[in-house]
């Protein structure tokens, strides 16, 4: 059996006390609860891990504070569309472009990995990286390679996928 993990990243226009990020910064905790409680949802790095790794100049994501990711693991392309598109998570995406600033290249990468595996954010990174080097492959994909797995969320899309 295979799992799908998620990995998306960007970085803020603004640092995380900011009025202008206020509403995302506030509703974190908030997303990620819903995400926890949703059908079909498997595993996530922790808030602290994720801090760290977002944090660390020495690690994969270059430490810059500004860095917002999350790395989950999901059962399927269902499960994981319905929590992004049919949830409150589809309002706070709907807003990204006040939160992060342009041109920072694939914020989201998809992969398929073996029930129980958690994936690390330097293969996250790995995956990312790939995608946007070769494009999507079975390494490495995004929304539009696994639509065809989807039977309730397509219709609920908002606009071009990150």
């Amino acid at each position: 059996m295979s799992q799908l993990a998620s990995f998306n990243i960007g970085v803020l226009r603004y640092d995380w006390d900011d009025p202008r990020v206020a509403d995302f910064a506030d509703n974190i905790d908030r997303v990620n609860d819903i995400a926890k409680r949703s059908p079909g949802f498997v595993w996530m790095l922790d808030d602290d891990a994720i801090d760290a790794a977002q944090n660390d100049p020495e690690g994969p994501l270059g430490g810059n504070p500004r860095t917002a990711s999350t790395l989950a693991v999901w059962e399927d392309a269902d499960s994981l569309g319905r929590f992004v598109w049919t949830t409150v998570h589809r309002a706070f995406y709907a807003r990204r472009d006040e939160w992060y600033g342009p041109d920072q290249g694939p914020r989201l990468v998809l992969w398929r990995v073996v029930d129980g595996h958690r994936p690390t954010i330097a293969e996250a990174m790995d995956r990312l990286q790939h995608i946007d080097r070769h494009g999507p492959s079975a390494h490495a994909f995004g929304w539009d390679e696994i639509q065809h797995e989807a039977t309730g969320w397509v219709a609920h899309r908002c606009g071009v996928a990150a």
